[in-house]
C-alpha cells in the first residue's frame, strides 16, 4: 500500500507512529479520537498502511498504543480497542486509553479490559493524561501528552511521499536500468540491438532519482523525517524506520546501474556516431565519385571566346557550389573522426583512420580536379582575352593599311609610318604573349590525360588542341599578311617621302635661282674701270652663271624624280605641276640677264682695252697718231655701251627690268664717259701737231 493511494485518509490523521518508544524500545502507535464520529474503515486502512512500515524486527518488540479518548464517546473507544484485535493483535502489547478528566458514566464502564486481556491478547489501561507518563517516558509523549517529542503530521506525510516515490521510481528505474545493461551484455549482437532498441531509455531521468535520493538521505540523516526544522530534538525510531539502510541500498544499486547504464549508452553513443559518421563518409564519398564526378565529366570543353569560356566559367562556379556543401560536411566529419580518434578507443581507431583516409583521398582528388579545371578555364579565358585584342589590334593596324594615304607632308608621313611600326611591334608582342598563352594552355590540357575524371579525353582534347592551335595559326597568318602589306605601305611611304622630298627642294631650287636672279640684277650693275677689272668681273659672272646652271638642273633633276616617283605611286604631284613652269621661267629670264651681263662686260672690256691702249700709246710711234679709225671705234663702243645701260632687260612675257638703281647706272655712265673724254683729250693730243703742220 502507498501513502499516495491513501492520501486523502491519511490527511486526517486518524493514527500516527510519533516516534516515540516505550520503556521496551516497542514503537508508540497514537489514535486521536474527535468529537466527530470517527470511520472505522478509513481507521483500518491508516492502522494497516502504519503497521507496514516497521520492519519485522521492529514489530517482534510489540506496540504501545495510545488511544486519547478524551474528546470521544465511550462506545467510540471500545470499538476503537477492539478493532486493534483484528487489525493488529500479535503487535499490540499495552492500550493505553486516555480518558478524559471527567470520566465516563459508570453505566458505559461497566467493560472491563482487563478482564479481557487473554481474549484481546493485549492489556488494556484506563489512564488520565497526567498519568501517561508512568508507563512512556515524558521524552518519548507528544506534547497532547505532556511530553516534549516534537511531531509534525504533514511534515511526516510529505517526507513519506517522497520516501515511497523514491522507492518506487528507484526500483522500477532499477529493473529497467538492469534490463537495458544486462541487454547491452548479450554476446548476440543483433539481440543485443533489439533490446536495446525497445528499452534503450529509462522512463524517468536517473539524475533526478539520484538527487532525490541523496536529499532524502541528507534528511533522514540529520534524524528530520518526522519532525520539523524548529522544536526539541526527538529520539528516532531504529534504522528500519527511518529507512536509511533501504535508501542508501537503492542508491547504491542506483549508482552502479547507472554508472553502468552510462557506460552503455557512451558505448552506444560512440558507435551510434561511428554509425552516423560512416554513412554521412559513404554520402560524401558516393556523391563525389557520383553526381560530381559526372558533372566534371560534363565540362570537359574550353569554348572557343570570351563569352563562352566565361559561360563555363559560370557552370563551372554552380558545381563548385555544390561541391562546397558537401566538403562543408567534409570538414565537419573531419573534426569529429579526430575527435574520436583523440579519444583513445583503440578498438575503434582502425576503422576511423580507414574512413578518414578514405574521405580524405575523395575529397582531395576532387578538389584538385576542381581546381585544375578552374585554373583550365581561366586560362583559357586569358588565352580567348589575348587572342580577342590581338584580332582587335590586327582588325586596326589592316584598317590602317587599307586606308588611302593622303598626308599633307613628309613629317605627317613619317608620324604615320612610326605609328605603322608601333602598331605592327604591338602585333608582335600580342601575337608572342597569345603563343605562350596557347603552349601554356596546351601543357594544361595534356596533363588532363593524368587523372581525366575516370575517362578516356583523346576525343575532347584533341578538338580543344585543335581550337588553340587553329587560333595561333590563323593569328599567325593574319599577322603575316599584314607585315605583307606594311612592307608594301613602308616602301610606298618612304617614296612618297622621296617625293615630298624632291618636290621641297624643286621649290627651294627655283628660290635659289630667284635670289641669283635677283642679284644679278640687283649687285651685279659695275662694269670695272679698266681692262683687268673687267676681266675679273666677266670671269666671276661665268662662275654665277655655272652656280645658276647647276642650280637649274638640280631643280630639273628634282621635277624629273618627281615624275616618276608619281607614275610609281600612281599619283599626281601636287606641286610639280606648276614648279617646272616657274623654274622654266626663272631660268629664262636669268638667262636673258646673263646674257644681258655678258655683253656689257665683253663691251666694257673692248672699250677699256681700246681706251687703254690709245691712252698709253707714246707720241713717237706715228702710226698709232693717224689711227683715227680706233678713236671713232672707241667712240661707238662706249656711246653704245652708254646707251645699253639705259634700255632694261625685256623678258619674253614682256616685264622689263633694270639692273641696279638708276642712281647705280648713272655712276657707271659718268665713269665710261670720263674714260671717252680722256680718250678724245688724247685724239686732240695726237691731232695737234698736225694742225700745226697744216698751218705751217
Amino acid at each position: 500500500m502507498e501513502a499516495s493511494v491513501i492520501l486523502p485518509i491519511l490527511k486526517k490523521k486518524l493514527a500516527f507512529l510519533s516516534g516515540g518508544k516505550d520503556r521496551r524500545s516497542g514503537l508508540i502507535l497514537t489514535i486521536p479520537l474527535c468529537l466527530e464520529q470517527t470511520n472505522m474503515d478509513e481507521l483500518s486502512v491508516t492502522l494497516d498502511y502504519l503497521l507496514s512500515i516497521p520492519s519485522e524486527k521492529c514489530k517482534a518488540r510489540g506496540f504501545t498504543v495510545i488511544v486519547d479518548g478524551r474528546k470521544s464517546q465511550w462506545n467510540v473507544v471500545k470499538t476503537v480497542v477492539l478493532m486493534l484485535q483484528n487489525v493488529v493483535p500479535a503487535e499490540v502489547s499495552l492500550v493505553c486509553v486516555v480518558k478524559p478528566d471527567e470520566f465516563w458514566d459508570k453505566k458505559v464502564t461497566h467493560f472491563c479490559f482487563w478482564k479481557e486481556k487473554d481474549r484481546l491478547g493485549f492489556e488494556v489501561i484506563l489512564v488520565s493524561a497526567n498519568k501517561l507518563t508512568r508507563y512512556i517516558e515524558p521524552c518519548q509523549l507528544t506534547e497532547d501528552f505532556g511530553g516534549s517529542l516534537t511531531y509534525d503530521h504533514m511534515d511526516w506525510l510529505n517526507k513519506r511521499l517522497v520516501f515511497e516515490k523514491f522507492t518506487k521510481e528507484s526500483t522500477s528505474l532499477l529493473d529497467e536500468l538492469a534490463l537495458i545493461n544486462n541487454g547491452s551484455e548479450k554476446g548476440d549482437q543483433q539481440e543485443k540491438e533489439r533490446s536495446v532498441d525497445l528499452n534503450f531509455l529509462p522512463s524517468v531521468d536517473p539524475e533526478t532519482v539520484l538527487q532525490t535520493g541523496h536529499e532524502l538521505l541528507s534528511e533522514l540523516q540529520q534524524r528530520r523525517f518526522n519532525g520539523s526544522d524548529g522544536g526539541v530534538s526527538w529520539s528516532p525510531m531504529d534504522d528500519e524506520l527511518l529507512a536509511q539502510p533501504q535508501v542508501m541500498r537503492l542508491l547504491d544499486s542506483l549508482r552502479e546501474q547507472y554508472t553502468r547504464y552510462q557506460e552503455v549508452c557512451r558505448q552506444r553513443s560512440k558507435r551510434t556516431q561511428l554509425e552516423e559518421i560512416q554513412q554521412k563518409v559513404m554520402q560524401v564519398v558516393n556523391w563525389l565519385e557520383g553526381p560530381g564526378s559526372e558533372q566534371l565529366r560534363a565540362q570537359w570543353g574550353i569554348g572557343d571566346s570570351i563569352r563562352a569560356s566565361q559561360a563555363l566559367q559560370q557552370k563551372h562556379e554552380e558545381i563548385e557550389s555544390q561541391h562546397s556543401e558537401w566538403f562543408a560536411v567534409y570538414v565537419e566529419l573531419n573534426q569529429q573522426i579526430a575527435a574520436l580518434l583523440n579519444a583513445g578507443d583503440e578498438e575503434d581507431l582502425v576503422e576511423l583512420k580507414s574512413l578518414q583516409q578514405q574521405l580524405s583521398d575523395v575529397c582531395y582528388r576532387q578538389a584538385s580536379q576542381l581546381e585544375f579545371r578552374q585554373n583550365l578555364l581561366q586560362a583559357a579565358l586569358e588565352f580567348h582575352g589575348v587572342a580577342q585584342d590581338l584580332s582587335q589590334q590586327l582588325d586596326g593596324l589592316l584598317g590602317m593599311l587599307c586606308a588611302d594615304v593622303a598626308p599633307a607632308d613628309g613629317a605627317s608621313i613619317q608620324q604615320t609610318l612610326k605609328l605603322l611600326e608601333e602598331k605592327l611591334k604591338s602585333v608582335d608582342v600580342g601575337l608572342q604573349g597569345l603563343r605562350e598563352k596557347g603552349q601554356g594552355l596546351l601543357d594544361q590540357i595534356s596533363n588532363q590525360a593524368s587523372w581525366a575524371y575516370g575517362k578516356d579525353v583523346t576525343i575532347e582534347n584533341k578538338e580543344n588542341v585543335d581550337h588553340i592551335q587553329g587560333v595561333m595559326e590563323d593569328m599567325q597568318l593574319r599577322k603575316q599578311r599584314c607585315e605583307d602589306m606594311v612592307d608594301v605601305r613602308r616602301l610606298k611611304m618612304l617614296q612618297m617621302v622621296q617625293l615630298f622630298k624632291c618636290e621641297e627642294d624643286a621649290a627651294q631650287a627655283v628660290e635659289w635661282l630667284s635670289e641669283l636672279l635677283d642679284a644679278l640684277l640687283k649687285t651685279h650693275i659695275r662694269l670695272g674701270d679698266d681692262t683687268q677689272e673687267t676681266q675679273v668681273l666677266l670671269e666671276k659672272h661665268r662662275k654665277f652663271v655655272d652656280v645658276a646652271q647647276s642650280t637649274y638642273d638640280y631643280g630639273r633633276q628634282l621635277l624629273q624624280a618627281t615624275v616618276v616617283l608619281c607614275q610609281s605611286l600612281r599619283c599626281t604631284s601636287r606641286s610639280s605641276g606648276d614648279t617646272l613652269p616657274r623654274l622654266n621661267r626663272v631660268w629664262k629670264q636669268f638667262t636673258i640677264a646673263s646674257e644681258e651681263r655678258v655683253h656689257r662686260l665683253e663691251m666694257a672690256v673692248a672699250f677699256h682695252s681700246n681706251a687703254e691702249k690709245v691712252l698709253q700709246e707714246c707720241p713717237e710711234e706715228p702710226e698709232a697718231i693717224n689711227d683715227e679709225e680706233q678713236f671713232d671705234e672707241i667712240e661707238a663702243v662706249g656711246k653704245s655701251l652708254l646707251d645699253r645701260l639705259t634700255v632694261p632687260v625685256i623678258y619674253p612675257d614682256g616685264t622689263e627690268q633694270y639692273f641696279g638703281s638708276p642712281s647705280d647706272m648713272a655712276s657707271t655712265a659718268e665713269h665710261i664717259r670720263d674714260r671717252m673724254k680722256l680718250v678724245g683729250l688724247k685724239r686732240q693730243q695726237l691731232r695737234l701737231p698736225e694742225m700745226l703742220t697744216t698751218e705751217s
